[in-house]
């Protein structure tokens, strides 16, 4: 495969001097070094080119040839190293010997030693990075969480060691594994990067009567079977320590749910108020008295004049054919 032309490399004309043959150098190389994330082969490519066309007598060369022919001819020897500041750098070939004034060599040389293509005190920038976030657990109680608080917390930072209290500001409507960030409080940053964040996670304790689902509170409200079947009017304690009346249909089904608006939680991010949810359990007594006794068995003998669901169930069983259906409804 044919070499490129070196002036194209460097992207300077034939005619070009020697001083903006050094300043296109100089771009590019800052441009591909690997260490400064750049392209290993382009910096491998741009060396070449600078190596023969900043020494006039192979520039001299290669203008006649297209190309240098010097004793050694592409290939050389590898070079090795550390870069200031300590690491080790890549190795690359030198063209034109190891021994030639203005070879590779010597030019990595001078790149590595903060003198000479690159102009004095020159070293390779570092790249700043933030420092690692610091996360902890923040236990709250139900009614912190719903009202909002404020903790005063006093943690060790892992990486220095140090003690940091503050006091941390739980929103009303907080959730369970919410997060509450403090910029700049985590561990510190490398080479001038700015500190990392500061980050709670608050866990909610639980509740005798609430829970949450997001800004919903819920909870669950036992009704009396004559309750469910005739309907009635019952209080329900709301979590903001107020009260609502709440009307149960006549007819209502165990597991039935009601929403009571603007009685939930605050919402933290987009304002407004969930709801709070009310799931009915029908309750049947443990131990009836001889009144609730009677009143059941009355009960009972009313429904077996009509139709009631086990019957239709029955039916449905006795139509089906196949032994493998009635005995698994058996």
């Amino acid at each position: 495969m044919a070499k490129k032309n070196y002036y194209d490399v460097l992207g300077v004309k034939r005619s070009a001097s020697e001083d903006e043959i050094k300043k296109a150098y100089r771009k590019l190389a800052r441009k591909y070094h690997p260490d400064a994330g750049g392209d290993e082969e382009k910096f491998k490519e741009v060396n070449e080119a600078y190596e023969v066309l900043s020494d006039p007598q192979k520039r001299k060369q290669y203008d006649e040839f297209g190309q240098y022919m010097g004793s050694s001819g592409p290939g050389g020897t590898y070079a090795g190293g550390t870069y200031p500041g300590g690491g080790a750098y890549r190795t690359y070939r030198t063209y034109g010997g190891a021994g030639g004034a203005g070879g590779f060599g010597d030019i990595f040389d001078s790149i590595l030693s903060g003198t000479g293509a690159f102009g004095g005190n020159w070293e390779m920038p570092r790249r700043a990075q933030k420092g690692s976030d610091v996360q902890s657990t923040l236990d709250i109680t139900f009614d912190e969480a719903f009202s909002g608080c404020t903790k005063r917390v006093t943690l060790r930072m892992p990486e220095t060691g140090k003690t940091e209290t503050l006091d941390v500001k739980v929103p009303a409507g907080a959730v369970d594994g919410g997060k509450l960030r403090y910029r700049k409080k985590g561990n510190p940053g490398i080479d001038g990067g700015e500190p990392g964040d500061l980050v709670f996670v608050t866990r909610i304790g639980s509740h005798p009567i609430y829970g949450r689902d997001g800004a919903d509170v819920t909870m669950e409200l036992p009704l009396t079977v004559d309750e469910a079947a005739l309907g009635a009017k019952v209080v329900v304690p709301a979590p903001d320590g107020t009260s609502v009346r709440l009307k149960i249909p006549a007819g209502t089904q165990s597991g039935r749910t009601f929403r009571i608006k603007d009685k939930g939680a605050p919402r933290v991010k987009d304002g407004g108020t969930g709801a709070l949810c009310v799931t009915v359990r029908v309750v049947t007594p443990a131990n009836p008295t001889p009144e609730q006794r009677k009143a059941l068995e009355a009960l009972r003998a009313a429904n077996a004049k009509t139709t009631s669901v086990r019957a239709n169930l029955e039916r449905y069983l006795k139509s089906m054919s196949g032994s493998a259906h009635q005995t698994a409804y058996a």
